[in-house]
C-alpha cells in the first residue's frame, strides 16, 4: 500500500490516485482474471437477519479520533468541494470534511435513527444492502462516494460495487477505508481469514470484477502506528457506463 499523511432531512425506506502503486495482488486472491469468490467466502458466523441486527441505534465511533481525522483529510483531498457525495452503509458521522460545502450527502444505512441524528445528511436511505444490492439513485448522479469501516460487512461486494460505479459521474472517486476494527460475528469469512494488507488486495479485487472502474490504488493513511487505530485506502475511479 503507499503511504500517506492523516492525510433532503426524509428517511425513506427500502426493504486503484496517483502516488500508489497498482494493486498487483497475490497468488490465489488477485493474480487470476478469474473471479475466485466463492460463496463460502461471504458466510459468516452470524447469519441472523441483519436489520434486526442493527434494530437498536449505536451512536458510538468506530475507530477512534486520529482515525477519524485521518479518513476527514483524506476525503477532503479526494473528493470534490462543492459535489454530490454518496455516503453508503451510513451512521450518525459520516466523516466528511465540513469545509468543502458539498452540494447533498446522500447516506445510505441500516439504522433509521442513526441516519436522523447525522447532520451533514441531506438524504436519508434505510436499506440493507445485503438484501437488495441495487441503489435506489439514478444513474451518474453522485460526484464521489465513500464507504467508511464497513466493507467487511457486504456479501454481496461486486454487485453493490458495480452500482456505485453505476450512480457514479465518470471519473468520480468512490474511496473505501477500513480499519483493523469490526463486529467480527457479522464480518464474511473472507475478511476475517485476511491481514490488513490483503484486506486492501480484497477491496481492489471487489472493484476489478466489478467492471466499473479504473485499477485501484491503495494506501495506508494510519495516523499513529502503534498509538491510533490503523486506517487503510482504497480508491478507484467511475467508468463511463456502457450505453
Amino acid at each position: 500500500m503507499a503511504t500517506g499523511g492523516a492525510a433532503g432531512n426524509n428517511v425513506v425506506k427500502r426493504s486503484e490516485g496517483s502516488d500508489g502503486p497498482h494493486l498487483t495482488g497475490r497468488p490465489g486472491l488477485t493474480s487470476t482474471r478469474d473471479n475466485p469468490l466463492r460463496p463460502e467466502h461471504f458466510r459468516r458466523a452470524d447469519e441472523s437477519d441483519d436489520g434486526q441486527f442493527y434494530t437498536e441505534p449505536r451512536l458510538v465511533t468506530h475507530i477512534d479520533d486520529a482515525a477519524i481525522a485521518a479518513a476527514r483529510e483524506f476525503y477532503g483531498q479526494l473528493l470534490p468541494a462543492g459535489g454530490a457525495i454518496l455516503d453508503l452503509m451510513s451512521s450518525w458521522i459520516s466523516h466528511l470534511p465540513a469545509e468543502a460545502g458539498f452540494a447533498s450527502v446522500a447516506g445510505l444505512g441500516l439504522n433509521a435513527v442513526e441516519l436522523e441524528n447525522n447532520p451533514q445528511l441531506t438524504e436519508r436511505v434505510v436499506q440493507d444492502l445485503n438484501k437488495d444490492t441495487r441503489l435506489p439513485f439514478a444513474a451518474a448522479t453522485f460526484d464521489g462516494a465513500v464507504v467508511t469501516v464497513s466493507v467487511q460487512y457486504l456479501v454481496h461486494p461486486v454487485e453493490v460495487f458495480a452500482e456505485v460505479g453505476r450512480v457514479l459521474k465518470p471519473g468520480a472517486p468512490f474511496i473505501v477505508t477500513f480499519s483493523n476494527r469490526c463486529f467480527p460475528t457479522k464480518a464474511v469469512a473472507i475478511w476475517t481469514a485476511l491481514g490488513d494488507r490483503e484486506h486492501g488486495e480484497l477491496v481492489g479485487l471487489y472493484f476489478r470484477l466489478s467492471g466499473a472502474f479504473s485499477p485501484a490504488q491503495a494506501y495506508d493513511i494510519s495516523p499513529a502506528p502503534g498509538r491510533s487505530d490503523p486506517l487503510y485506502a482504497v480508491v478507484a475511479y467511475a467508468l463511463p457506463v456502457p450505453s
